[in-house]
């Protein structure tokens, strides 16, 4: 069983910073590529960024690229998500979430297992 545990959420002002963290339990940890969603209030689950098992790829929402950074430490079993000059329309619950395919997804439907979200809220 894949257990993913988010952190680092909170109230911050437009163009401050946040590091969000994602703790995976699980030996095999290392193997998988991790994406981060999130979900605004009334709004779809979407796509923010993934990262390959290895780091060597990364992928960014346009909305979020220049501004986001995720990065992984498999001997921590942790991913993280860097995200600079936040504003008002980043405010969501932001998700980490396992993929079993080898390259990147920007599809809900092909990550596995999920964390059970972090607040983000960014006052204007």
């Amino acid at each position: 069983q894949v257990q993913l545990v988010e952190s680092g959420g909170g109230l911050v002002q437009a163009g401050d910073s946040l590091r969000l963290s994602c703790a995976a339990s699980g030996r095999t940890f290392s193997s998988y590529t991790m994406g981060w969603f999130r979900q605004a209030p009334g709004k779809e689950r979407e796509f923010v960024a993934a990262i390959t098992w290895s780091g060597g790829n990364t992928y960014y929402a346009d909305s979020v690229k220049g501004r986001f950074t995720i990065s992984r430490d498999n001997a921590k079993n942790t991913v993280y998500l860097q995200m600079n000059s936040l504003k008002h329309e980043d405010t969501a619950v932001y998700y980490c979430a396992r993929t079993t395919h080898a390259t990147i997804r920007l599809q809900r439907w092909a990550y596995d297992y999920w964390g059970q979200g972090t607040q983000v809220t960014v006052s204007s």
